[in-house]
């Protein structure tokens, strides 16, 4: 009596199934060109910055952590974390991970910012979006590798197109909310003057939304980062690689050491994107 009905049922797990095989069946080209370019990009990434050495690339960070947070005390300390994760014996993961995040994040802003300027401009547009990124950013993580090993295999592909689709939302969140936040009194001014829509879009709405939009970017980065080690369990080497590994043999020491250059290399990503947010408020 107080079990739900069987009969009352909605068969959306068949519903979605014969979509996926759809999919497949109709589009295996266009997935296949997706794979190649998301491919081409990641590889791109992976051979720049394996190619720059340890001894160039640890003094570039103390430049970065210099120049863009304002610190010298920062940059010192980046060179202090990545020298650990050399010593750890992380280095080429890590730098393997490092590039899996820059052309996640490289992605996800070709499709957040310009989804996130259309939500801005259109409120239609923002009531149908909004529903669909609470969904993304609330939805397990885990299933996101479902339909990504269906479409892509295994490998740095899937491990990509799950990493995209986890954190492209913060940024087309928070561009939206830069843009619509911007002071009206700035853009009927522009529009007084006879700017063009297109001209107060990149020459007020923008700049004065940047810091918001760097911001969301910075979550973005973040979040893409934080699928490391989910993305290893497709494929995708790299640290989290590392920490899957010492989960499967119950090797603490391993686990810790691949954990903590994770963290490592989350501080360094996030006080540099963070910066860019913080310079021009």
């Amino acid at each position: 009596m107080f079990e739900f009905p069987e009969v009352v049922n909605i068969p959306l797990a068949k519903v979605i199934d014969i979509i996926m095989s759809w999919l497949l069946i109709h589009l295996d080209g266009f997935f296949d060109a997706i794979g190649f370019i998301i491919l081409q990009v990641v590889t791109g990434f992976e051979a720049l910055f394996l190619f720059i050495p340890w001894f160039v690339m640890i003094p570039l960070a103390g430049l970065a952590g210099w120049k863009l947070v304002g610190k010298w005390k920062t940059g010192l300390v980046f060179m202090i974390l990545l020298f650990l994760i050399g010593t750890f014996g992380y280095w080429e993961l890590s730098m393997r991970t490092l590039s899996l995040v820059i052309a996640s994040v490289f992605f996800s802003l070709l499709i957040g910012i310009p989804m996130g300027i259309n939500m801005a401009r259109n409120d239609r547009t923002e009531a149908i979006l909004k529903p669909l990124l609470d969904g993304m950013q609330t939805m397990p993580s885990f299933v996101y590798l479902i339909p990504a090993l269906m479409f892509f295999g295994m490998g740095k592909v899937p491990a990509m197109f799950a990493t995209i689709i986890y954190a492209v939302p913060p940024v087309i969140r928070l561009t939206n909310v830069g843009i619509r936040t911007v002071d009206k009194e700035a853009v009927e001014a522009s529009k007084a003057f006879g700017a063009t829509s297109r001209q107060v879009l990149f020459d007020v709405q923008l700049p004065l939304a940047k810091p918001t939009i760097m911001v969301g970017i910075n979550q973005t980065t973040m979040m893409a980062l934080s699928m490391v080690v989910i993305g290893s369990m497709i494929g995708a080497k790299g640290l989290g690689m590392e920490v899957l590994l010492a989960i499967n043999r119950i090797e603490v020491g391993k686990g810790f050491e691949a954990g903590l250059s994770i963290v490592f290399l989350a501080i360094i990503v996030d006080r540099i994107t963070f910066s860019f947010s913080e310079k021009k408020q």
